[in-house]
């Protein structure tokens, strides 16, 4: 008789290609093309400017302005405020969040969706949350883009709107980088190359929690 807490491998990479799977899904083909070459040097979200990084976010600050929100979005405003309403209980808050999300995601072809699942990982969706390698805001960017970014101070990266943009250039960065590869991406930009349990954290979260109706 099979003991009932013996592990089960077979199923768990089962369930795991299943994930990827829903994960992938998500993603516009865009984002599946061909990257261009690897840096020479290994990357990632916590090891210091990248200097081909630096030049996306440089120009993506300079025109955050000329964006603006789709009306398209207001169905998906709506479903996803309710989501979001255990853990961000002001509204207003709520709202300024998922616009942001969804302004910027959609203008660097990420799945909304799975920036949400990103920030529900790396802060449960607190703005003013710093990590213990001092990353900050909602999209955990670290403070070392203060300074190459031309901010005068590091509270601009607790500004939802600043965090946001910022985020969802580096993560469509790191993605691109690994060629789509959802959980060498995700490890990339979370500084954890090599290790998958920040990946499929998020990519469970995808699957449970902002998957898209």
């Amino acid at each position: 008789m099979t003991n009932a807490t013996t592990p089960n491998p077979s199923l768990h990479r089962r369930q795991r290609r299943h994930l990827l799977g829903l994960a992938a899904a998500l993603l516009a083909p865009a984002l599946l093309r061909p990257a261009a070459a690897q840096p020479a040097r290994p990357t990632d979200a916590r090891s210091g400017p990248d200097p081909e990084l630096r030049k996306i976010l440089i120009a993506a600050v300079a025109e955050a302005d000329s964006f603006t929100d789709r009306f398209d979005a207001e169905v998906w405003l709506t479903d996803m405020s309710h989501r979001l309403a255990k853990q961000v209980s002001d509204p207003k808050e709520r709202l300024t969040i998922l616009k942001a999300v969804h302004k910027h995601a959609t203008h660097v072809n990420v799945p909304a969706e799975l920036v949400l699942a990103v920030i529900d990982v790396e802060s449960n969706f607190d703005r003013f949350a710093i990590s213990s390698v001092s990353a900050l805001g909602l999209m955990q960017v670290m403070p070392f883009w203060i300074k190459e970014l031309g901010y005068k101070d590091k509270n601009a990266l607790f500004s939802i709107e600043t965090n946001v943009l910022l985020g969802c250039q580096i993560l469509r960065f790191y993605l691109e980088m690994e060629r789509g590869n959802l959980v060498q991406g995700l490890a990339r930009y979370n500084g954890s190359v090599g290790r998958r349990g920040y990946s499929d954290r998020v990519l469970d979260r995808v699957r449970t929690k902002w998957f898209r109706q």
